[in-house]
């Protein structure tokens, strides 16, 4: 999903000589395919389209975490990572962080962000999440959960704090 949400322009040419069945090898699902299926094939013609795939890889956006004991921890993300996906992928310790593995069954990744961010944020937390929400210690009107915060380029220089306790909402 992740992918699909950060779709960039990389101009591909597909070309069709023979016929459409060729191309359904390598491009099934575009709309290529479908408007070529309808012509008959013409000796030295092509059906030719240029489409746009490809997403923004390996694009670094820069984190902090900051812990309630005032320590920073600064560290990168790529677009499309979530906030638990920093966290596992950099090896950060904090505690119990991410214990259902961003399945909306805990509330463990429970981050506070700043509000002009908070604001910024592209989607709005979901019944589920705000139900897992409820349950966290500390909460404040600009918590959300890590495991549903998609990372964007927008959001570049990020700093959330960690709450210093943390409530394992599947234990309640």
């Amino acid at each position: 999903m992740a992918f699909a949400q950060n779709l960039v322009r990389c101009t591909i040419n597909a070309a069709v000589v023979k016929s459409a069945r060729s191309l359904s090898k390598n491009a099934s699902n575009f709309s290529l395919l479908q408007r070529c299926i309808n012509l008959k094939p013409i000796t030295n013609q092509h059906c030719l389209r240029t489409f746009s795939v490809g997403t923004q890889l390996h694009q670094d956006v820069n984190v902090t975490f900051l812990r309630a004991n005032g320590q920073k921890i600064q560290t990168k993300g790529k677009v499309g990572d979530t906030l638990l996906d920093v966290v596992v992928n950099n090896h950060i310790d904090l505690d119990g962080f991410g214990a259902c593995e961003g399945t909306l069954t805990c509330s463990t990744c429970h981050l506070i962000f700043k509000t002009a961010d908070f604001e910024k944020l592209p989607d709005k937390a979901s019944d589920e999440e705000l139900d897992m929400l409820d349950l966290a210690y500390e909460l404040t009107e600009t918590s959300r959960l890590g495991c549903q915060i998609t990372l964007t380029k927008d959001m570049d220089g990020l700093v959330v704090s960690v709450p210093a306790t943390i409530n394992d909402a599947r234990s309640a």
